[in-house]
């Protein structure tokens, strides 16, 4: 399959499902917050998310593509810590040759043309808890210059507003901002079409930073190289703007050139919500997609900060490699929301360059708001050793520059209006090199062959006089004997199989595993012989919240194993040996019977 696969999601999600890569959720779960909490929990994680039962839809929604640098390198066949360099060279490649997309003559995306324009039949997600509405937050725009018929491409964030509008926020300074004038100027909307779920290659080519992508080049052609063939493309109904052949929709809109509209909130990269304003208007024209598409989303956090960072790390590496002598790695950190902050490695030749490494690296990539430079001797995917180096190496008075109203990123809540302050740390060591700035190095050693003997971690011992625990009370009223030590325990049985050993109900194979949907007390009168049903909760009184108390777990085991009716430490009816509620429900799921055991009785008082 080569890298073609790249070009195209279904194929995509196939390879990483066959990689062990993709998680499949079945449960039916809500576009609106369910499904992005669900997708927050599993962020980061060695799995995209393929959510087959949305409700109300019958096309699942993708998400994870790019949460996970090891992940994204796994599907494109390169080392983790290569990305950058890969990435890097693609670019490099693109500028000096680019290979130009194709245009066929059809493509699946094409597979159906919707009959009408109702944006309300695609599973548009709403993210987080005080956006706005429904949001596309991966499709890709593509457009052409109104004046040299360029190709662009870009990322924005466009809002639902109804069956056929949305809102899109446009950065400033990006190029289609530039080629909306350009359409306003001529009395004109601007044509684009919107491409949902496409392949890494093309998001690349869509979030290239204007420094690596100039205006005047298509940067269409940065996909090409990723994919190892020409992108292809299919024509519109409407316009002469394209639309991507394998994406899985393909919506033909218009950017109104004189009419705004209210966008926002929406949850954006920077952990904070962009408020609501007057943005830009569209209408969207027509819908085509695929027979059995997917759509894509993606969460503003992780898989942002990756996808933007390797592109600003690869332009950024390019540019100081030129302008700047010893620079040997870059790496946009998550704290940074991939966009803000970035660590400089330079090995450095003389006095001075780690300053001139700052001012490169916020010339190469506006959006940076801090930027710190550190040895070669310091690993910058680390942030505990860059903090070292900030600690033992920053010279806090000489070594700190401070550039203030700068241009920055607008998203950012610190740069109002575009314009804010920026910080650059000089964590490197004085040149030339000083002794007592010399790390100390530890001989490196292979642990193979090594004969190493370790014990299983046990728990502390119990304090002296800290009485009898739930069990050891439970055993002693029954008759058993007191438990051994954990020593004396064969086998290391569990603490279920201890209780049966001890009340004799041990070797039944048949009563080996408590039956679904039983609570604990039914699994242990079971298992010991007592049999018979709990008392119905109505029977008893109420307790303090309503709900109807029973015997705690302690009285009702012993009085269906002999008949007692202890009270230790005087709990009252229905209250556990610690005066809470009763122990009546079945454990929770996802944990074992052992570790419900533990948990409640956890920092029980002891008897």
């Amino acid at each position: 399959m080569g890298l073609q696969h790249l070009s195209d999601l279904s194929a995509i999600i196939d390879d990483l499902d066959a990689m062990g890569r993709l998680a499949r959720v079945r449960s039916e779960v809500d576009l609106n917050h369910d499904l992005a909490g669900i997708a927050a929990e599993l962020e980061g994680g060695p799995r995209a998310v393929l959510f087959e039962n949305v409700k109300g839809y019958e096309h699942p929604v993708f998400v994870g593509l790019y949460w996970s640098r090891e992940l994204l390198g796994d599907l494109m066949r390169t080392p983790e810590g290569d990305l950058p360099g890969l990435v890097s060279q693609h670019i490099k490649k693109w500028q000096v040759d680019p290979v130009a997309p194709v245009v066929i003559e059809n493509g699946p995306v094409r597979e159906i043309t919707e009959p009408d324009v109702d944006l309300s039949k695609l599973p548009i997600p709403v993210h987080a808890m005080k956006d706005g509405g429904s949001y596309f937050s991966a499709a890709v725009v593509v457009t052409r210059d109104p004046d040299s018929g360029v190709r662009n491409a870009s990322i924005q964030r466009f809002q639902v507003i109804d069956k056929d509008t949305l809102a899109v926020n446009i950065d400033s300074g990006r190029h289609l901002e530039i080629y909306l004038a350009k359409a306003a100027k001529r009395g004109k909307n601007l044509s684009f079409t919107l491409n949902v779920g496409v392949g890494p290659g093309l998001h690349f080519a869509a979030s290239a930073p204007a420094e690596a992508a100039p205006i005047d080049k298509d940067e269409l052609g940065i996909a090409s190289e990723f994919h190892g063939a020409p992108l292809e493309l299919v024509r519109s109904d409407l316009s002469d703007v394209e639309m991507i052949a394998h994406a899985q929709w393909a919506l033909e809109c218009e950017l109104i050139h004189d009419e705004g509209h209210l966008e926002g909130p929406f949850a954006e990269v920077t952990g904070c919500y962009a408020g609501i304003a007057p943005r830009g208007k569209v209408k969207v024209k027509r819908i085509h997609r695929r027979k059995n598409p997917v759509f894509q989303t993606i969460l503003s956090g992780k898989e942002v900060f990756n996808s933007v960072g390797l592109l600003g790390e690869a332009n950024v590496l390019n540019l100081l490699q030129v302008q700047v002598p010893g620079v040997k790695d870059v790496y946009f950190t998550h704290g940074g929301c991939g966009f803000y902050g970035a660590v400089v490695q330079i090995a450095q030749t003389r006095a001075g360059w780690a300053r001139q490494a700052i001012l490169a690296t916020f010339a190469a990539f506006p959006p940076l708001k801090t930027v710190t430079v550190v040895d070669d001797d310091v690993d910058i995917y680390d942030p505990s050793d860059v903090e070292w180096a900030m600690s033992t190496r920053l010279d806090a008075r000489n070594g700190v520059i401070v550039l203030n109203d700068i241009f920055g990123h607008g998203l950012n809540p610190s740069f109002p209006d575009y314009l804010g302050s920026k910080i650059g740390f000089d964590a490197t060591q004085p040149f030339p090199h000083q002794p007592q700035f010399e790390r100390v190095t530890i001989k490196k050693m292979n642990l193979e062959g090594i004969d190493i003997v370790t014990r299983d971690i046990a728990p502390p011992p119990r304090p002296a006089g800290a009485g009898q625990t739930l069990v050891e009370y439970i055993l002693e009223k029954t008759g058993a004997a007191p438990k051994p030590a954990p020593a004396a325990k064969p086998g290391g049985g569990s603490l279920v199989d201890y209780i049966l050993e001890k009340t004799g109900a041990a070797g039944k194979p048949e009563q080996a595993a408590a039956k679904p949907g039983g609570t604990l007390v039914d699994y242990i009168l079971e298992k010991t012989g007592a049999g018979a049903s709990k008392p119905a909760p109505a029977a008893t009184p109420p307790n303090s919240n309503g709900a109807a108390k029973g015997p705690s777990l302690v009285d009702y085991i012993l009085e269906k194993t002999s008949g007692k009716k202890a009270k230790p430490n005087g709990a009252a009816p229905g209250e556990g040996m610690n005066g809470s509620s009763a122990l009546n429900g079945a454990p929770p799921p996802g944990g074992t019977l052992k570790d419900w055991i533990l948990n409640q009785t956890k920092g029980s008082p002891r008897i």
